[in-house]
């Protein structure tokens, strides 16, 4: 049986957890086999620093049975913008037995046109954007439509893998698979959403990411517009 063809879109300033949670859960099984994608081979580098090598370009990625979109930090402004990642996205969609992201990953899948019309999620402090997009937001840790499956922020990339693993390969893989990273997450604070962290901490939070979510939050509105202009093709 051939493998089930993965692909993760990185690029400069990609959150490296947004694709290493999915990426370590979904190249566990044989019958897998997962790609790096960028527009050439040389090193990316994350937001956190960590030095990414993606494994194919946007040109030579073979079709793909599951694209998936990680989110980003202030590189995420220009991959919203880049017409040949957005060509790439919209292209890979047509024949992709799934169409996914991760974290703030939705919201290049919706500059893309690819979430208008199905519900997703995305990470707490973006929903309002997404919804910007014309997205129906589910604040759920993972959301499935259709053959869209997305995941809300940072760490649920591995719940989102878990779910993604299931549906194409079985729960008992998913198990084995959850089995063998000895997934059992124990969290020293119950600090994980806005509900349990406490209105201080996510004043706090806001404030410290505040240039990220303005700069975001221009690019939204831009990229609404351009959702919403009339077609002239």
């Amino acid at each position: 049986m051939n493998p089930l063809q993965i692909g993760f879109l990185i690029y400069p300033g990609v959150i490296q957890l947004d694709v290493m949670g999915a990426y370590q859960v979904l190249a566990f099984p044989p019958n897998t086999q997962v790609h790096l994608i960028w527009k050439t081979l040389s090193p990316v580098v994350s937001n956190e620093g960590l030095i990414l090598t993606p494994t194919t370009t946007l040109a030579e990625c073979p079709p793909l049975d599951v694209i998936c979109v990680p989110g980003g930090g202030i590189g995420q402004v220009e991959v919203v913008q880049d017409d040949e990642i957005l060509h790439f996205l919209k292209q890979q969609s047509i024949t992709a037995q799934y169409v996914t992201s991760v974290c703030t990953g939705s919201l290049i899948l919706a500059a893309a046109g690819l979430l208008q019309g199905y519900q997703a999620t995305c990470h707490w402090a973006f929903r309002d954007q997404l919804a910007m997009l014309g997205v129906e937001v589910v604040p759920h840790r993972v959301v499935i439509d259709r053959n869209r499956v997305t995941g809300a922020g940072v760490t649920s990339g591995i719940d989102f893998g878990l779910t993604l693993l299931g549906l194409l390969c079985g729960e008992q893989v998913a198990k084995m698979t959850q089995l063998m990273m000895e997934y059992t997450p124990e969290p020293p604070f119950n600090a994980g959403t806005p509900e349990t962290a406490g209105e201080e901490v996510v004043r706090s939070l806001m404030q410290l990411g505040k240039p990220l979510l303005d700069a975001f939050q221009t690019q939204t509105q831009k990229v609404a517009a351009r959702l919403n202009a009339p077609s002239h093709e």
